[in-house]
């Protein structure tokens, strides 16, 4: 059974407790890492500066604490495989629904791949598909 590096393990605590029992639940069917949970302001001004946001700090869900978003990727990570990261992603959401449906978590999901959660993931203008946010609000999407 797949498990959590030492790091990854550090990176998903920064993250709200919701995005730790989802992961922790994920893992155990596929392989993955977390690559980012908080992105303090440097490292939030330097993304945003390359391009890997589009949020200037301190707007992104990243630099709460704990983080209501965090970056995950299958492991092992092949950047060009991008069926793998939809695959992923898929798995990913339809675990947060049934964790959410069973009160296990108390905030829906949001994927870099699916902004608008419509499940059309061809009308994204910007994919950034390792990225998963928890949604506040009384959302029934």
């Amino acid at each position: 059974m797949p498990k959590f590096s030492l790091t990854s393990l550090e990176r998903l605590a920064t993250c709200h407790e919701d995005l730790q029992v989802l992961f922790s639940e994920v893992i155990k069917d596929c392989d993955c890492s977390i690559l980012i949970g908080h992105r303090n302001q440097q490292d939030q001004d330097a993304a945003f500066a390359a391009g890997r946001s589009k949020l200037a700090f301190p707007h992104s869900q990243h630099n709460r604490l704990p983080a209501f978003a965090v970056d995950v990727a299958p492991y092992p990570i092949n950047w060009e495989d991008y069926s793998r990261f939809y695959y992923f992603g898929g798995l990913v959401v339809g675990t947060a629904i049934k964790l959410f449906k069973e009160g296990r978590i108390k905030h829906r999901l949001r994927w870099g791949g699916d902004w608008n959660r419509n499940h059309q993931v061809s009308d994204q203008r910007f994919n950034d598909l390792v990225h998963f946010e928890l949604v506040e609000g009384s959302d029934d999407g």
